[in-house]
């Protein structure tokens, strides 16, 4: 099977396995087993092109061309490997709390929730191998309009509302400033492909350079750096699966993931660290780090805690681009890994406890955890991954960071991560501690409690041993990851 092939299976897969999911509409068990089964197929066609990218091969594919120098093409490189690897796997996962969690909860429009997800996955698929703006940009504004339905499932008034400011903001962003940016670079280089080393040296003065940096990390709404972060909060009426899709799978990671590539491929690290032109851009992520920590803080609904704190843990990424060098790069890439990770365990864990117990407010978990140990046990090890503690994976992407900040002569960057993991400790840990030791309301029934669907509970288990694997063997991201060409 040639490679080519394999990249425009990987594309397929899901699109095929959300028209499946629709003709097996009337058999819920025949649909759920479809959703599987293309998750699995579609890990494994992946897992072959990791294999290809591992020994070297950078693997191509042109579908379209539009214009003269305008066309869909894919092309795997490691960073986009990785990606593919994280959204693939992660999918797998998510399928099988969805059928916990949907039915659980006896959620309605079960059949377009998996189609829409099956058709995201497929878009994330096109960002992760996209080998140029054009074809990138194409597929994220895909996954933003097969997600606003996820967004608006419930149907309620909250929903709609939600939807419409996820909907505008994150359109609005890529349409006024994204694809003004593209289209500057095209202008000014006569191309658009990713290239090692970028496209832009030598083509635009310094402060153009500037310029187009802004827009780019402003019009890639999906990375949230404040202030365009509000969606973000908004989405969180979503059905918890939809929260985690959101938050660990593809959505935010679509936009710190094109953030990181552009700054490797379109701009060059050398470019930025000669012109200086990223110094802005670290100290607006490290403030965003801080300042949704806090926000974070505040919230007593456990998912808008978990949202900000999101938002708080993407500008890690879009720190790590910004230092403009190689240590900053890594530990930019590995935290789209550890927080994918982690995060995703965290609102499995909100969601088995709104299954099992109908609470959402952080004030209400006094001692739920004594009747629900598994699931408080899992958050507590999905903390830790966020906070980067030992012996959790996200310890690795923050150590990384911190030597990039150094390199980069940032000694307040390094303060600025010791403080956000404080904060991430003050906001976090209080959950599985109030959950274990806190005191049961009077007159509540927590007996009748017991924790969530076995298949919540598989997937909650699977990502929290995820947690301590990449603690373990973080070798296989940083190997990829260290193939990346930053000329």
């Amino acid at each position: 099977m040639s490679m080519e092939f394999l990249i425009i299976l990987c594309l397929v897969i899901p699109a095929v396995g959300a028209v499946l999911i629709a003709l097996a509409h009337k058999v819920p068990n025949l649909r759920e087993a479809v959703t599987l089964g293309t998750a699995g197929v579609l890990l494994v066609a992946v897992l072959s092109v990791l294999d290809a990218v591992l020994k070297g091969v950078r693997p191509e594919v042109s579908l379209l061309e539009i214009l003269p120098g305008i066309e869909i093409a894919f092309s795997v490189e490691p960073l986009g490997m990785m990606f593919a690897v994280i959204a693939s796997g992660l999918w797998i996962v998510n399928s099988v709390y969805s059928i916990g969690y949907m039915r659980g909860n006896n959620e309605p429009r079960q059949t377009p929730f998996y189609m829409c997800f099956a058709v995201a996955i497929s878009s994330t698929i096109g960002i992760a191998f996209a080998e140029n703006l054009f074809t990138l940009f194409l597929f994220y504004e895909v996954l933003t309009l097969s997600t606003y339905p996820l967004v608006t499932h419930k149907g309620n008034a909250a929903a709609r509302a939600g939807g419409r400011v996820y909907l505008l903001l994150l359109l609005g962003t890529s349409m006024l400033l994204l694809l003004p940016a593209i289209m500057i670079t095209w202008v000014s280089t006569g191309t658009m492909d990713f290239t090692a080393g970028g496209i832009l040296n030598g083509k635009v003065d310094d402060v153009t350079v500037a310029l187009l940096l802004m827009l780019y990390a402003f019009g890639i709404g999906k990375a949230a750096l404040m202030p365009i972060h509000f969606w973000l909060p908004s989405a969180m009426v979503a059905p918890t699966p939809v929260s985690a899709l959101l938050h660990a799978v593809a959505v935010v990671k679509a936009g710190v993931f094109s953030v990181l590539k552009v700054v490797i491929y379109i701009f060059g690290i050398d470019l930025l660290t000669r012109t200086g032109a990223s110094e802005w851009l670290v100290y607006v992520a490290g403030a965003t780090i801080v300042i949704a920590s806090l926000v974070a803080l505040s919230k007593d609904n456990l998912k808008a805690r978990l949202a900000y704190s999101t938002v708080s843990q993407l500008s890690y990424v879009v720190l790590g681009a910004a230092l403009a060098n190689s240590w900053g790069i890594l530990g930019g890439g590995m935290q789209i890994t550890m927080h994918a990770v982690g995060k995703i365990t965290l609102f499995f864990c909100a969601g088995a406890i709104y299954t099992a117990a109908h609470k959402t407010e952080v004030s209400e978990l006094s001692g739920l955890g004594r009747v629900m140990p598994f699931t408080f046990g899992a958050f507590l090890i999905g903390a830790l991954s966020i906070i980067g503690l030992p012996p959790m994976g996200g310890v690795w992407s923050k150590w990384y960071l911190a030597l990039g900040a150094l390199d980069a002569e940032q000694v307040l960057l390094v303060a600025v991560l010791m403080v956000s993991s404080l904060l991430n400790v003050a906001y976090l840990l209080p959950i599985p501690f109030k959950g274990f030791f806190g005191a049961a309301p009077e007159g509540s029934s927590d007996e009748k409690i017991r924790e969530a669907p076995l298949p919540c509970l598989i997937a909650i288990g699977a990502t929290s041993v995820g947690c301590v694997l990449l603690f373990l063997f973080p070798e296989p991201v940083f190997d990829l990851l260290s193939m990346i060409d930053l000329r």
